[in-house]
């Protein structure tokens, strides 16, 4: 699918990974809209690339329907949903202290990262069903975000690398479902980036991480995602699969 001229829905846009993609989609040509939980930051990456800003929770799903109805009247219904938003954090299951972690922990990260990705993209996957074939045979497409901490999550990650898996578990399926609708479904799964989270950890920390990649040494840029989410929308064949972008990075056990 060409890029050009097309609308595109970026959850998670106002910071980090899911910035670099929206504004890669404006560069290109998009009419974006900019969906994120913190309203500051998705009016000014909206401001900044001409975009359409958004609030919701991603698992809300009266808040998500809202945003697809508004995207829809000032852009067009999404022919490009990238689903970047989510929330990251560790725990042990069992504490210093003896105790339990807290169940709501762990349904927290559920709800956003899995459930979360689920409800976007069954909504705008209603959307994208009722518009015209385009000339390349598709309606849409849909990027998800995983983490390589679904296949080797680290102590602590119990909750993430669960709820990761579950983006990365169900892309197939998802994929197999939208296919009679000429919907496709893509997974990126990222490894150490250089996100506005990772920045708030000591630089001497933040070095050692990407010295742990195998090659490149260094940490992901966001650019390489929004590269990578560009090329999933243009590549028409590509469709029911998990792509980790992690240098070789296989994750340890700490």
């Amino acid at each position: 699918m060409d890029i050009q001229g097309h609308s595109a829905l970026v959850t998670g846009g106002g910071s980090g990974l899911g910035e670099a993609v929206a504004r890669e989609l404006a560069r290109q040509g998009a009419k974006v809209a900019v969906l994120d939980l913190n309203a500051e930051r998705a009016q000014q990456v909206a401001s900044a690339i001409g975009g359409l800003a958004l609030t919701a929770d991603v698992a809300d799903a009266t808040a998500v329907q809202a945003a697809v109805e508004r995207a829809t009247q000032a852009h067009g219904a999404p022919r490009i949903v990238m689903h970047m938003a989510g929330v990251g954090g560790a725990r042990r299951v069992v504490g210093r202290d003896g105790a339990a972690a807290p169940l709501e922990d762990f349904e927290r990260t559920v709800r956003v990262n899995l459930i979360g990705s689920y409800n976007v993209v069954r909504l705008c996957a209603a959307r994208m069903a009722a518009l015209p074939v385009l000339p390349e045979g598709e309606r849409g497409v849909m990027l998800m975000t995983a983490s390589v901490a679904a296949f080797d999550g680290q102590i602590g990650q119990a909750a993430y690398s669960a709820s990761k898996g579950g983006v990365a578990a169900m892309t197939l399926p998802l994929a197999r479902d939208l296919a009679s609708h000429a919907i496709r479904i893509v997974t990126v799964a990222p490894g150490l980036f250089d996100t506005p989270m990772m920045a708030a950890l000591p630089q001497e920390v933040q070095d050692s991480l990407g010295a742990s990649v195998p090659f490149p040494k260094r940490l992901g840029r966001p650019q390489e995602i929004a590269e990578l989410a560009a090329h999933v929308v243009r590549n028409t064949y590509l469709n029911g699969e998990t792509i980790r972008l992690d240098g070789a990075l296989r994750m340890a056990p700490r």
